[in-house]
Formats: C-alpha cells, structure tokens, sequence
C-alpha cells in the first residue's frame, strides 16, 4: 500500500477517531429528564482515493424511558404526537443503543480506529441525549469519545456562510424537503451528505493531505 493510499483512510483522516453521523429526536431540551424518542446513525466510509461518503444507516423510534418529561411544544415541533402510540413501532432506549453501538465497533474496528467520534449538527444536543441515555441504560461500552465531537453547525458557518441545516445543505447543493425535516432518519442522511461535502470540498482546495512540518532537530540537521 502507497503512502498516498496509507493517507486515505478514516484513520489518517481523523487521527485515529472514526466520524459517526447522528440525530435524535426528543421530547425537549433537558437530556437527563426528556424523552428521547428516535435516534439514527450513519457511519462513514471512505474510497481509494480519499472521497468521504456516507456507508451504513440504523435508525430507531424510541419509547419514553420510564418517569420520562414530555414536553408538549417539543412533540408539535417535531410532529410526535403520540410516543407511546404502537403504531410508532418503538423500542426501549437499552435496545436502540445497544444495537447502533454494536454496530458503531464492528464498523470503527474494520476501519482500524481507536475511538468513534460524534458528527451532529448542534452536535452537544445530541451528544448529551445519547450520553444520558447510554448513562440510564447502564451501558459499559459505549463507543463515543465522552466529550469531543464534530459539529456540523460550526463547520457549515465556516465553509458555507450557514449554520442553518437546511440553508447549509442547499449552499453546499445537497437537496433538502423541509416537509422531511425533523425526522432523525431524514435529519442524519442529510447531515452526513453535509459533512462528507465540507470534508471533500476542503480536500479539492487541497486541504488534505496535509504536508508534515519538519520538526527543528530536523531542519537544524539538513542546514
């Protein structure tokens, strides 16, 4: 393998953190009393010649925890009128984590990463959502890095001039139904071909690979 194919890796890319692309959709702000009520994620991939793409999606509708707030604007805003409605096909928070982290490790241990790292955008809210849930349903291994993350909002701000989700999406030229919107399955495909843009875009102005910076015993040595 050449060292320009060594670099095209999500390994090298991102120092050994391996980027998973998440939404969740809740009932309200506060992460330790509110429901969480859908989650997805995408994992990343990416080609021979160093193009980030999106890879694999899991995605779950999620029963209030037990003693779970319910806050009733959260539910008109995101259109989850009825959590507890059998129609939803819900499933407890233990079991959605579970399956997206078992997910999460097989696909960061394939890519040869140490660590996953959380891709979001408003990237805390989210964090705080999944941290709390995986903290109530006493998971042990819990593949996200506990406080760093990628936060698409901030990342947009800088490359696109929009911190909006949907007004970042269609700068960058990524389709975007605000019909679709605050669907966590629509919400992370979105924000994945999003952050896979950024990403590539700063590759096309030649951000990547970066040029090592000699260390000065190096360049003291060679003068």
């Amino acid at each position: 393998m050449s060292q320009e194919t060594n670099l095209n890796t999500l390994k090298a890319r991102f120092r050994g953190y391996f980027p998973v692309v998440v939404d969740v959709e809740t009932a309200g702000f506060n992460a330790k009393t509110d429901a969480l009520l859908e989650i997805c994620a995408v994992t990343l991939k990416m080609d021979e010649e160093g193009w980030l793409m999106p890879d694999k999606t899991m995605h779950f509708h999620v029963a209030p925890f037990e003693g779970a707030v319910l806050v009733k604007e959260a539910l008109e805003f995101n259109g989850i009128r009825d959590p507890f409605s059998p129609l939803r096909g819900a499933v407890d928070e233990s079991h959605a984590l579970k399956e997206i982290f078992k997910l999460i490790r097989k696909e960061q241990k394939a890519q040869g990463c140490q660590r996953s790292i959380m891709v979001a955008h408003n990237a805390n809210f989210d964090h705080s959502f999944v941290m709390e849930a995986a903290e109530r349903s006493a998971l042990k291994r819990n593949p996200f890095h506990p406080f760093a993350t990628f936060d698409t909002a901030a990342l947009s701000g800088l490359a696109l001039g929009q911190t909006v989700l949907a007004k970042a999406c269609a700068t960058a030229g990524i389709a975007f139904d605000n019909r679709e919107a605050h669907s966590a399955l629509y919400d992370t495909e979105r924000t994945a071909e999003l952050f896979c843009e950024i990403v590539n875009r700063w590759k096309k102005l030649g951000g990547w690979p970066v040029v090592p910076v000699e260390s000065d015993s190096e360049q003291t040595s060679e003068e």
